[in-house]
């Protein structure tokens, strides 16, 4: 009686192909399709380590730490200058998730500054804004946007101190104009005061102080005034 024999069931060749291509550890220059080119360290075939990734689209260059395949940890990443042939640094600090996030420095192409907090990409936390007018602001941030308490300094010296929402002066806050000798405290609405108290502050120093002194206010009866205000107030309340 005849023997037969079955063929062995074998994997598919793309299987072998693709275990053999699987990349880990240390690897030298990988190239994409597409042009891109990575060298570093590898985990089940995704960048996980230390390894530096170059666009070719762009000529932007990213060096620093990876995590299955995006960028987490800490990193530089920079661009290439069309004219100058050079690459200029864009953002040096950590990352996760591929986006910005916890603390670095962005740099502006127009020559502006900020060091601080990220947060999904987006200057969020605690930071410092250095702008091109020469103007600086140190405070909190929320998507990008100063929210929170901070200090706006002018390059004439004038300065800010108080409550910020949406990148503008909210609430609370102080306004020194050293240069005039005078402070202006009180409450701000979308960048615009709506009631204060402007008084003279450090005036025989300043270097251009306004032509008057601002009058002083006294009252003959200050105890009778307050008594006066507060039966009112009470008065209302009882109502």
């Amino acid at each position: 009686m005849p023997v037969i024999k079955y063929p062995r069931i074998r994997d598919p060749l793309f299987y072998e192909w693709d275990r053999k291509a699987q990349k880990c550890g240390l690897r030298h220059t990988i190239y994409a399709v597409n042009g891109d080119q990575y060298t570093g360290e590898w985990l089940n075939n995704l960048k996980h380590g230390k390894g530096t990734q170059i666009w070719k689209s762009t000529g932007a260059i990213y060096s620093g730490d990876w995590k299955f395949g995006k960028r987490d940890g800490y990193g530089s990443y920079s661009v290439l200058d069309p004219v100058t042939k050079e690459y200029k640094r864009v953002y040096t600090g950590w990352w996760e998730n591929d986006r910005r996030s916890g603390r670095g420095t962005f740099f502006y192409p127009n020559g502006e500054l900020y060091e601080g907090e990220w947060s999904n990409g987006l200057r969020s936390g605690w930071g410092k804004m250095h702008y091109k007018d020469g103007s600086t602001y140190e405070g909190q941030w929320l998507t990008d946007q100063p929210n929170g308490q901070g200090l706006l300094q002018l390059p004439n010296g004038n300065r800010y101190t108080g409550g910020w929402k949406d990148g503008k002066k909210h609430g609370p806050g102080k306004y020194f104009y050293p240069d005039k000798g005078q402070l202006f405290e009180g409450i701000w609405v979308a960048d615009i005061p709506k009631c204060g108290v402007l008084v003279d502050f450090g005036r025989e120093n300043a270097p251009a102080p306004s032509e008057f002194p601002l009058p002083e206010i006294k009252l003959h009866d200050p105890a009778g005034v307050l008594a006066e205000a507060q039966a009112m107030f009470d008065d209302s309340h009882d109502e």
